[in-house]
């Protein structure tokens, strides 16, 4: 007796073989929607709650942890309140100095500074790392030259500033450009090492020669490590900035500087730390939202840090 092969049946199956390929098709599709739902549900907001008060904790802690030490060397009294005051002292001047306007006007003056002396060392960093990246006489030349540069304290340029600028915005400047540009050229030409040799002869391949492969091969490659250099640029900066207005002390124009050692000249110690406070606090807000999350953004884009939100 013959037997008839149905088209539900696939040839050398069995009978309760038949749908199994339909049945899997559809366990995967149900399995695949369910984690996608899971992944909308971890986009929602008291996922990122977590995530944030995850980040803050540590660094709450931290703070904390500061402020008990402080109030405890305080309480020692190893020094005069006079000199060493506790932190509800130093804060009460902050709030104080935050009140009265005296800190605004001097931040809004020293930001200006900042980012005007930041911009100029990032045009002259990209320009001689990109220089010294791409042509090897001059990378012979001149690359220990940038280095020996940046090696050298800030504080060292401040005589040659003043004699060529006296105590002008320009001095302020030049020291500031000085401390961060070579730092900013390292980074560049650190990333632009790093590349690996095959992308160099793709971009050749397909046409990028010159300027075209700088642009669309050597920078784009080079960013992880140009960051680091930015985040160290940004650093030294910072630091050339503070030494700047300790010594140039311009009058018409009051900034963070000129605030602590008009404090330190009055030996107002509760007005000294707070500035001091609000220096550190300015450095690391910066480093943190605008260097730290554009580092995360290249080293996420580049595939070299897992995403955390």
């Amino acid at each position: 007796m013959a037997v008839t092969q149905t088209d539900e049946t696939a040839p050398g199956a069995g009978p309760g073989e038949a749908a199994t390929a339909p049945e899997e098709s559809a366990t995967l599709s149900a399995d695949l929607a369910g984690l996608d739902t899971l992944d909308r549900a971890d986009d929602g907001l008291p996922s990122r709650r977590r995530a944030l008060w995850a980040s803050l904790w540590p660094k709450l802690a931290a703070i904390g942890l500061g402020l008990a030490i402080w109030q405890g060397v305080v309480w020692t009294e190893v020094k005069p309140r006079y000199v060493l005051p506790g932190p509800a002292a130093v804060l009460g001047e902050l709030r104080d100095m935050v009140a009265d306007g005296t800190l605004a006007e001097a931040t809004v003056n020293t930001m200006v500074r900042a980012v005007s002396g930041f911009a100029l060392a990032l045009v002259i960093g990209v320009v001689v790392g990109g220089l010294l990246a791409r042509m090897p006489v001059l990378r012979a030349a001149f690359g220990s030259l940038i280095t020996g540069v940046q090696t050298m304290p800030s504080i060292a340029w401040f005589p040659l500033a003043i004699l060529l600028f006296q105590l002008t915005e320009k001095a302020i400047l030049f020291v500031v450009v000085l401390g961060a540009a070579p730092a900013i050229a390292n980074g560049l030409i650190a990333g632009a090492d790093q590349i690996p040799p095959i992308l160099l002869r793709a971009g050749r391949v397909l046409g990028a020669r010159g300027f075209a492969a700088w642009r669309h091969v050597v920078l784009p490659a080079s960013l992880p490590s140009f960051v680091g250099g930015l985040k160290q640029g940004w650093a030294f900066a910072w630091r050339s900035l503070m030494a700047g207005e300790l010594l140039v002390v311009i009058a018409e124009k009051p900034s963070i500087g000129s605030v602590l050692q008009v404090r330190r000249n009055l030996a107002d110690a509760e007005g000294l730390i707070a500035t001091m406070i609000v220096i550190l606090v300015i450095g690391i807000a910066i480093d943190t939202l605008v260097f730290g999350r554009l580092e995360r953004a290249v080293l996420r884009r580049w595939g070299l840090a897992a995403d955390r939100r």
